[in-house]
């Protein structure tokens, strides 16, 4: 006695079915676009109330001086407010350190143009230690808290208008699970995609937040260095680019393509043996 087995057959359309089940999952997860951008309004407002409260502690200033407590726009404003924090720095240590700390997350943190002067003002008032170690917490607590407010906003609207674009990102990233943190290091040293982007796309295509924070702290070593280094000759510069020298350049460049080597040897291990 033969048996025969008899073909099963999928109904047509399955694999457009199950396309559809994932993009609407990818839909639900964006949630409600406008309840995250109230949500961002309400985040912003309470960070500005806090830096209002930050700035309320400092020590009493002259009129002259007060003018100079501003976000930075050029190398102008930073000599301006160098001059006035190292004045204050011995005296009111803790409320100087204070406000450079918060001032340097909120800009991290809303993607506000300007830390690049506070890196180079950090090493201007405080030893090169001290201050690296300062520029790199900052950094990573910042872009921390900016892939958060992401995550609540950005990742929202994104599924919501781009579904198809972020569940391919998503298993892009996927594939490449093991040397994140040596991407997000590359990326952190070198001037390919701005830091706002990759905080605020990271959520969006699944980057772990401890895989973030870590690649985020240990990536913005190297440019921050320079940053520190331009920072104690201060008064001798005249624009932020003056910072990065030729050596420099040199010096990231080689350590960026140290952090990415990982994950270029065993892509090509991977595949000789396949």
């Amino acid at each position: 006695m033969v048996c025969r087995l008899t073909p099963v057959h999928f109904p047509e359309g399955m694999a457009e079915m199950t396309d559809n089940i994932a993009h609407e999952k990818a839909k639900m997860q964006g949630g409600s676009a406008r309840m995250s951008l109230l949500i961002l309004l309400s985040i912003f407002l309470c960070a500005a109330f806090i830096m209002s409260l930050v700035y309320h502690n400092f020590p009493e200033l002259t009129e002259e001086e007060y003018e100079t407590i501003k976000i930075p726009k050029n190398m102008d404003d930073a000599k301006a407010l160098g001059r006035v924090l190292s004045k204050y720095k011995d005296t009111y240590y803790v409320q100087v350190l204070v406000g450079y700390f918060a001032t340097y997350i909120f800009l991290q943190t809303f993607a506000i143009p300007g830390s690049i002067f506070l890196s180079i003002l950090s090493g201007f008032l405080y030893p090169f230690p001290l201050a690296l170690f300062l520029v790199c917490l900052c950094s990573g607590l910042g872009a921390s808290f900016c892939y958060l407010l992401s995550y609540v906003v950005g990742r929202p609207v994104v599924y919501k208008y781009l579904t198809d674009k972020a569940v391919k990102w998503s298993q892009q990233v996927e594939k490449h699970r093991e040397h994140l943190i040596n991407y997000i290091i590359f990326l952190r040293i070198t001037p390919f995609l701005p830091n706002w982007f990759i905080n605020i796309t990271s959520p969006v295509i699944n980057v772990p937040l401890k895989t973030f924070f870590i690649g985020t702290f240990l990536g913005v070593a190297p440019p921050s260095f320079v940053a520190i280094k331009a920072g104690t000759t201060l008064y001798q510069l005249t624009t932020a680019g003056e910072a990065v020298s030729w050596n420099s350049m040199i010096v990231l460049v080689v350590l960026a393509v140290v952090s990415i080597l990982p994950a270029i040897f065993q892509k090509k291990l991977k595949q000789k043996f396949e």
